[in-house]
């Protein structure tokens, strides 16, 4: 059909289609159902038989907020879109009056459709040719928003939105059944909490909150004016330049002239209204951990997300439980403790930049992560993640972080992660698997070994080096085993568990590790939170849970499996609640946008270590650094100087991985366990070495701090003392006996007879026996270190003479064994191996 022939039908339509809306206008007055069947007519009465009579209307998404423990501090908002929902008691009459004069001056006369305005608006429209005028009514917007939001389909979002008139009529017929069922404030309340004003903001809540920095009930006429015009025009003012504020003044004042048409306003105050300058001062709310309140507050946020999209109580899916939390409206009380996770920002700032103790106060590594994470002993509850990073995207426009330390990876042009990165580098995961502790995984060793039934008193002779039952390719010099030493290849001789792990001897826990049996430690540590993502030898189920393998693989405890600072916090913290495992939760509480409580803060605890066993633990652990067992025993530290600083009950570990490539320190008190590492998350091979003059500081300080004003709580003794002492029987004497009739008369009573690497002074023969170390009583079957006499004290016409019979006590508490051994060397070596 030729164009000149098309108008003249297009106009004959037009006509009569304004004829029957003309009669449907009249009969919308006074029958709306036979208005709805009139505007049936328009598109076809099968299609619009077939609408559901009312509207379902479901909630439309809502932002989370995520606060401190303190229920106030602010770390994080969690949103799809920036609305929170407010009821219209809290929106000023002023917004109001300013909504319904910009989108529907008849709000509360028509029954959900002015049939009237949509004939002015079609004719209009038609004559213009194009669209000028909207006739849909604030209830028919609201109908149209509530049909996008109980969508399932990206294709029902399309339907509920497409300008057909199709569209039109379900939203007039929605609109005319949700008027009965619902009350004018109450749809009014609806769309003021569900429109969109652009840059971000759905509802009026956070559109005052983006344009002005305020909450509703503060914005003025001329404000709530701006905010009026946005809603027909979302986005399509940029309030930013010159140009775009003049078209938004004028839109502004176009409402504030139409609020006086209809009272809401008099001339004089619309003219008051119109000559206030428009200040955009408000700012995009924050979304999403990479934008949290502290830039270095977002590890703790991430760890918390991660946490959430485990928990089947949000959702089937991961996906399910992300939109859940995106979209919830929830109030979220986390863990973190903001005196705690600023003492731990402080400890890491002071120990990097401002540390008396390093050249020009500053490490000269900066990209090397000084790692930190604090946990509470009893409940799990996580209080604190520091990194010296920031916890965001780095740019790709202007990158800040340097290329990668690992050269393999520089020469490709990739970028390490300092100062900005989003890798769970405290918490980590199947991506991230952790670092290598070093000697605190002796703890592990050192509990399994009591449960056992070995005591604290167990006596190793520490030769160095120790050839282990680890057998190792390309060992030559051992025959094939790993030979682990210790720090300057020091023979320490024989030391029970309290100085083995206060001066972290490494020859004393491998034997104690295979005596205890691999395949235990390795059970202990999964029962005290560890987790194995690395595995250097096969699968996880062929290498960790086969006895076999777990038994000769002697290096775990000297700390080559990798794990994180949050897993080495929370073990230490399990002791020091007695063995009471907690499982690590970043959450208080967490209250739904009805107000309703769930109960996913609570602690999820389980006593997998004996609380005696626990208590003995701990005794050891106070030695390395610098507190004092409640026995007396600890004769080593290397960090002698943690009790001093810190001021309260602490136990703890040192680590130190070979050529310090990454070192730890993991201190706990009653209330709070804090684990530091210093090592190179891009590259575990870094070719400098790690300082404990950097990690140390970093927790003593944070500990001090977080704990400041908290009581220092004595540890407890534990009830069963054989776990201390063990079964203590007399050790027969052995002075001046060959050492193959030593040999016998220890192996006759049950000792595990040694023999010590140096000769000592004494009044026997040389060669022969000068006694035993240690000398007097010890625990039933344990090891017996026979010393050899060098003969410098030996009289040569005196004869030996008869020595005295086997199990004999001789000489009360020393038992015919001459001179009683000095005791053990108080070491105090600066790092462990």
């Amino acid at each position: 059909m030729s164009s000149r022939y098309r108008n003249p039908l297009v106009n004959l339509a037009s006509m009569l289609i304004c004829g029957l809306l003309a009669g449907v206008v009249v009969a919308a007055a006074v029958f709306p159902a036979v208005a709805l069947s009139g505007m049936a007519a328009i598109v076809g009465g099968d299609a619009f038989g077939k609408l559901p009579d009312e509207l379902i209307v479901k909630r439309s998404p809502q932002l989370s907020y995520l606060y401190a423990a303190d229920s106030k501090t602010l770390l994080a908002t969690m949103y799809d879109e920036n609305r929170r929902d407010l009821p219209l008691a809290d929106v000023p009459l002023i917004v109001r009056q300013a909504v319904l004069a910009a989108e529907d001056q008849k709000f509360y006369e028509h029954n959900g459709v002015d049939v009237k305005g949509i004939a002015r608006a079609y004719i209009a429209n038609k004559k213009a040719g194009d669209v000028e005028q909207g006739a849909s009514t604030l209830t028919m917007q609201f109908v149209r928003l509530s049909i996008s939001y109980s969508a399932d389909t990206a294709q029902e979002v399309v339907d509920a939105t497409e300008d057909t008139a199709r569209r039109k009529v379900r939203e007039m017929r929605y609109a005319m059944a949700i008027e009965q069922r619902m009350s004018k404030d109450d749809i009014l309340e609806g769309y003021l909490n569900t429109a969109y004003f652009g840059n971000r903001a759905y509802g009026i809540f956070a559109a005052a909150q983006v344009y002005f920095g305020k909450e509703p009930k503060t914005l003025t006429a001329a404000e709530s004016a701006f905010l009026a015009a946005l809603v027909k025009f979302p986005g399509g003012f940029d309030v930013i330049s010159l140009k775009g504020q003049a078209l938004a003044v004028d839109r502004r004042n176009y409402v504030l002239g139409e609020m006086v048409e209809t009272g809401a306003l008099t001339p004089q105050q619309a003219a008051v209204a119109q000559n206030e300058p428009l200040k955009v001062t408000g700012k995009f709310t924050p979304n999403g951990c990479v934008q949290s309140t502290n830039i270095k507050w977002g590890f703790f946020c991430d760890f918390f997300q991660r946490w959430w999209n485990q928990q089947p109580v949000f959702g089937v899916t991961p996906y399910d439980r992300e939109r859940s939390l995106k979209s919830g409206g929830f109030r979220i009380i986390t863990s973190l403790d903001v005196t705690a996770q600023s003492a731990m920002d402080r400890g890491i700032d002071r120990s990097v930049n401002k540390n008396p103790d390093l050249p020009g106060g500053k490490w000269k590594y900066p990209s090397d992560a000084v790692l930190l994470a604090a946990v509470e002993p009893g409940s799990g509850k996580v209080r604190g993640l520091a990194a010296n990073r920031n916890f965001r995207i780095d740019s790709k426009e202007k990158p800040q972080n340097g290329k990668a330390s690992n050269p393999a990876l520089a020469r490709r042009g990739l970028r390490g992660s300092y100062p900005n990165t989003t890798n769970p580098l405290l918490t980590g995961g199947p991506d991230i698997g952790g670092y290598q502790p070093g000697s605190v995984m002796k703890i592990f060793t050192l509990v399994a070994a009591l449960e056992r039934g070995y005591p604290l008193s167990t006596i190793i002779n520490t030769r160095a080096p120790y050839v282990s039952r680890t057998r190792i390719t390309g060992s030559p010099n051992c025959g094939g085993y790993w030979c682990p030493t210790n720090s300057g290849g020091r023979n320490f001789g024989a030391q029970n568990m309290w100085n083995g792990f206060g001066s972290s001897i490494n020859t004393f826990f491998v034997p104690l590790f295979e005596m205890t049996g691999g395949s235990r430690v390795i059970d202990t540590a999964k029962r005290m939170g560890l987790t194995f993502y690395d595995n250097p030898r096969a699968t996880l189920d062929d290498f960790y849970y086969s006895t076999q393998a777990a038994d000769g693989w002697g290096p775990f405890t000297l700390g080559a499996s990798d794990h994180t600072p949050l897993q080495i916090a929370n073990a230490f913290a399990t002791l020091a609640a007695d063995g009471l495992y907690c499982e690590p939760i970043p959450v208080e509480s967490i209250t739904t946008s009805k107000g309703e409580q769930l109960n996913v803060g609570d602690p999820r605890c389980k006593q997998n270590i004996a609380v005696d066993v626990a208590r003995a633990a701990i005794d050891a652990a106070r030695c390395p650094v610098g507190d004092q067992s409640l026995y007396g025993k600890c004769q080593g530290a290397t960090a002698r100087d943690s009790r001093e600083i810190i001021g309260k009950y602490i136990a703890g570990k040192t680590g130190t991985t070979d050529n310090s490539k990454s070192v730890t320190l993991t201190i706990t008190t009653k209330q709070l366990a804090i684990s530091g590492f210093q090592t190179d998350p891009d590259w575990a091979q870094v070719n400098h070495a790690m300082s404990h003059r950097v990690i140390n500081p970093a927790v003593q300080y944070a500990l001090r701090d977080a704990m400041k004003d908290k009581q220092s709580i004595q540890f407890s003794r534990p009830s069963n003392t054989r776990l201390i002492t063990g079964s203590q029987v007399a050790i027969p004497a052995v002075k001046c006996r060959t050492l193959p009739q030593a040999r016998s008369i220890l192996n006759g009573k049950g000792f595990k007879p040694e023999v010590a690497p140096k000769q000592v002074d004494s009044d026997c023969p040389k060669g022969t026996a000068a006694g035993t170390s240690p000398s007097g009583r010890t625990i039933k079957n344990g090891v017996v270190v026979i010393e050899i006499s060098n003969g410098s004290k030996a009289k040569p016409s005196a004869p030996a003479g008869p020595p005295p019979s086997p199990g004999n006590p001789g000489n009360g508490g020393n038992p015919g064994n001459g001179p009683s051994p000095p005791p053990a060397p108080n070491i105090a070596a600066a790092f462990d191996g």
